[in-house]
C-alpha cells in the first residue's frame, strides 16, 4: 500500500466538518500510515482530542505547552520535520488567511511554518465563504507557493444551503494521498522547460501590446512537475502570481524576444519542453523612447513578426526530448491544432477554446483536448491544477 509507514501530520481546524476527521484518521491508520494530529483550540470545540488520539494511537497536540509545572512544551519544529506530508483537513477560511499571511497564533500554524515536508489543504466552509474573492485569492497564493489544494466538494452544507464548500469525503482525500505518494518521486532526475503567462510588446515607455493570460496554467504545470520531484526552468511572462517551490527556477521575461532567448538557451538541458505561454505573434517595428502624445484621431502602427519559440524548439528537438504545445482557437479547432502539431514538431498539443464558460484566460478552470500523433483525448471542465496532473501523466506515458 502506498500509505504504508508514511508519516502524516494531520491538522484539524475549527469547522463543523471536523467530525469527519475521525473517519479520515481511522482510514489513514487502516492504510498503514503513522498519523500525528495537531488541532487548533477551536477544533477541540467540534471534536475531542480524546477521540482523535484514540483513533490515531498517538497523543494529540492542541497547545504549545504540554506540562506547565514541568516546563514541557510541544515541539512543533520537530513535528514539522518528522512528517512525510502535512495535511490540513478540514481547513477553515480563517486558517487559509493565516497561512497566506504567516500569522502564528496557535500550534497548528507554528507547525505549518516549521514544516519541511509538502503541505496539502482540504478547505471546508459555506459556499459564500468558499466563493468569496479573498478565499479564492488565498487558495491561489497557496497553490503558487507549492501547497496542494484538495478541492471542496458540492452538496448540502451545514447552513442548509447547497453548493461547493463541503470537505472532500475522507475516502476521496485518502485516494488523493495515495495518488500523491505513488507519483511523488516519479520525475526525480528530469528537467522540464515550461513557458507561462503573456508577453508584453512595448509601444513606448508606458504602453504595450499584450493579452489576458494570467500564467495560471503554466504555473500549475510547473508546480505539478516540481511536486513529482522534477526540476523546472519556468520562463514566466508578466504575472502577479507568486512561485515559490524550491524545485522551480523562475526566469522572468517581458517580451516575446526575451522569452525566445531564454527558452532556446534552456531547452538543450531539458528532457521536456511545455509551451504554455500566450506569446505575442507580432511586436511594434519601432518603439518610441518617449511617451507617444495624443494628436490625431487615429494612429497607425507597423508591426513586425516575433520569432516562433515553439517552432524553433521543434526544429532543434533531439530524439531524447519531448515538446508539448498549447493552442487556443476560436474556429476550426481540431483542424488548426493538428496543423500546429505537425508544423512545429510537437509530440502533443493541448487545445483549448475561448467559447466555453469558465475556460480560457484568468479562470481557475479550463476545457482541453489532448491531441497526439495517433490519439485524441477530450476532457470536461476541470481545475487547471487537475489538468496539469493529466498532462504530466500523459507526457510520462509518451
Amino acid at each position: 500500500m502506498s500509505l504504508q509507514n508514511k508519516k502524516i501530520v494531520l491538522g484539524i481546524t475549527g469547522s463543523i466538518a471536523a467530525y469527519k476527521a475521525a473517519i479520515l484518521v481511522r482510514g489513514l491508520v487502516k492504510k498503514g500510515a503513522d498519523v500525528r494530529v495537531v488541532m487548533t483550540p477551536d477544533a477541540t470545540q467540534f471534536i475531542t482530542p480524546l477521540t482523535i488520539g484514540t483513533l490515531s494511537k498517538n497523543p494529540v497536540i492542541s497547545s504549545y505547552v504540554q506540562d506547565h509545572d514541568q516546563g514541557i512544551w510541544n515541539n512543533h519544529v520537530e513535528l514539522g520535520m518528522w512528517g512525510d506530508l502535512f495535511l490540513i483537513a478540514p481547513c477553515s477560511a480563517n486558517t487559509l488567511g493565516k497561512m497566506v499571511q504567516g500569522i502564528c497564533d496557535n500550534v497548528l500554524m507554528a507547525t505549518f511554518l516549521s514544516a519541511k515536508c509538502p503541505v496539502m489543504v482540504a478547505p471546508a466552509m459555506d459556499l459564500d465563504m468558499y466563493s468569496h474573492a479573498s478565499t479564492q485569492s488565498n487558495l491561489d497564493i497557496l497553490r503558487s507557493r507549492g501547497t496542494e489544494v484538495i478541492e471542496s466538494e458540492s452538496g448540502e452544507l451545514a447552513s442548509g444551503l447547497e453548493g461547493q464548500g463541503r470537505l472532500s469525503e475522507p475516502e476521496h482525500i485518502i485516494d488523493h494521498l495515495e495518488d500523491y505518494f505513488r507519483t511523488a518521486n516519479s520525475l526525480v532526475g528530469q528537467r522540464y522547460l515550461v513557458t507561462a503567462g503573456p508577453t508584453y510588446e512595448s509601444l513606448d515607455p508606458v504602453r504595450f501590446i499584450g493579452n489576458h493570460s494570467s500564467g495560471k496554467m503554466g504555473i500549475a504545470i510547473a508546480n505539478e512537475v516540481a511536486k513529482r520531484g522534477g526540476k523546472v526552468e519556468l520562463v514566466l511572462g508578466p504575472s502577479s502570481i507568486e512561485v515559490k517551490h524550491p524545485n522551480i527556477t523562475v526566469h522572468h521575461v517581458n517580451s516575446a524576444v526575451d522569452m525566445y532567448e531564454a527558452a532556446t538557451s534552456l531547452y538543450d538541458d531539458c528532457q521536456v519542453g511545455i509551451m504554455a505561454a500566450a506569446v505575442s505573434d507580432y511586436r511594434p517595428k519601432d518603439v518610441s523612447d518617449q511617451k507617444i502624445k495624443k494628436a490625431d484621431d487615429s494612429i497607425t502602427l507597423e508591426l513586425t513578426k516575433n520569432p516562433d519559440i515553439a517552432e524553433s524548439l521543434g526544429a532543434k528537438k533531439r530524439s531524447d526530448q519531448k515538446l508539448i504545445g498549447f493552442a487556443m482557437e476560436t474556429e476550426n479547432l481540431l483542424k488548426n491544432a493538428k496543423k500546429k502539431l505537425t508544423k512545429k514538431n510537437f509530440d502533443l498539443i493541448v487545445l483549448n477554446s475561448l467559447k466555453t464558460e469558465g475556460a480560457g484566460f484568468k479562470h481557475d478552470t479550463n476545457v482541453v483536448t489532448f491531441i497526439g500523433q495517433n490519439k485524441t483525448r477530450e476532457f470536461e471542465l476541470k481545475q487547471k491544477t487537475e489538468i496539469a496532473k493529466d498532462l504530466v501523466d500523459e507526457i510520462i506515458s509518451l
